[in-house]
């Protein structure tokens, strides 16, 4: 059994909360927020999570020291907007080499860090790793089946993680490509957008097919440029992610995306979904980092003009269908 504190009590970080309690584990769940503590501890539940019940000796604090001290892993599990500002804010109370995973999505728009590089540079004591894949939060709370990806830079940290969240409706691989889990995980957030979008304008399977598609070589095509490995984007933190935040209405994302569609401004969608849309932060950041690396984000591209600069919907997805005719894959050639 191991002493394991989650940072954050959103829907995500409360069904590893739950996962975690159910593989064995003392759990504790750690906010900023008083209210969030207080809802929780009292509910035994979260609100956006209906039905799954959180058990009575799973314990819930604001105060930082308890939720670090004697520790064996911290769960990252705040919003991306929120990560350098938990992680400075923990910082002096964190241990040398005591093992932090981070489980959000996000790149931050102002550095173009992903968030493990943010906690290392806030935290660089700590062993930090990362966890991601197509894993709704909705779905992992109530224990059915979800396969995910935890990625270390050793074997050992990455083999001790992989142990404790295992169970039978959670498999877990291991990865040493850090970079690559965490950039599939932010940018599929966008293209996501860009299928709900199309949702939202009541387009079909045929244009749904073609953005995911089409989507998961632009992640790839950054993402190997950047340094991440090409087969992690056609794995489950890559392709696995993006298809189903594209399709499911689990996806807060392609839900603000509809919304968009249907003609609401980004800051509309956000407040009616009532969760935070990572997409709309990865959005600018994935620019600068196209712009940076000289790689072309066609779709990307277009939500980035949806979103920030008043561009229409169907003018974007007809910028997308009116682009330069080209070759699908560039290596391929002619007898």
């Amino acid at each position: 059994m191991a002493k394991i504190t989650v940072l954050g009590g959103g829907t995500w970080g409360i069904a590893l909360a739950v996962l975690l309690h159910n593989n064995g584990h003392e759990v504790m769940v750690w906010s900023a927020l008083e209210k969030e503590i207080t809802v929780l501890r009292e509910k035994r539940e979260h609100p956006m999570l209906p039905g799954v019940k959180l058990p009575e000796d799973m314990s819930f604090t604001l105060e930082d020291e308890v939720a670090v001290k004697d520790r064996e892993l911290l769960i990252m599990a705040v919003a991306s907007s929120f990560t350098r500002r938990t992680a400075h804010r923990l910082a002096p109370l964190i241990r040398e080499g005591q093992m932090i995973v981070n489980v959000a999505k996000g790149i931050e728009e102002s550095t173009m860090m992903t968030l493990s590089q943010i906690v290392e540079e806030e935290i660089p004591q700590a062993d930090v790793a990362v966890l991601s894949g197509p894993s709704h939060a909705e779905e992992v709370g109530r224990g059915l089946p979800t396969t995910v990806v935890v990625g270390a830079k050793s074997r050992d940290t990455a083999e001790y993680i992989q142990n404790l969240f295992m169970s039978h409706v959670f498999r877990v691989y291991t990865s040493p490509d850090i970079l690559g889990i965490e950039l599939g995980g932010a940018l599929k957030n966008v293209v996501a957008l860009a299928a709900g979008i199309a949702d939202g304008l009541g387009y079909g399977d045929n244009a749904k097919a073609a953005l995911i598609t089409r989507g998961i070589t632009e992640i790839s095509r950054l993402g190997t440029t950047m340094g991440g490995r090409a087969e992690t984007f056609s794995g489950l933190t890559g392709i696995g992610d993006l298809i189903v935040t594209c399709a499911s209405m689990h996806s807060r994302n392609r839900r603000a995306g509809i919304l968009i569609g249907q003609g609401k401004s980004y800051q509309e969608a956000m407040d009616e979904v009532q969760q935070v849309v990572e997409g709309v932060y990865s959005a600018k950041a994935a620019m600068k980092l196209a712009e940076k690396y000289q790689v072309q984000l066609p779709i990307i591209e277009q939500v980035n003009q949806v979103l920030f600069e008043g561009k229409s919907p169907a003018d974007g997805v007809r910028e997308l269908m009116l682009r330069d005719r080209k070759s699908e894959v560039s290596v391929a050639s002619w007898e």
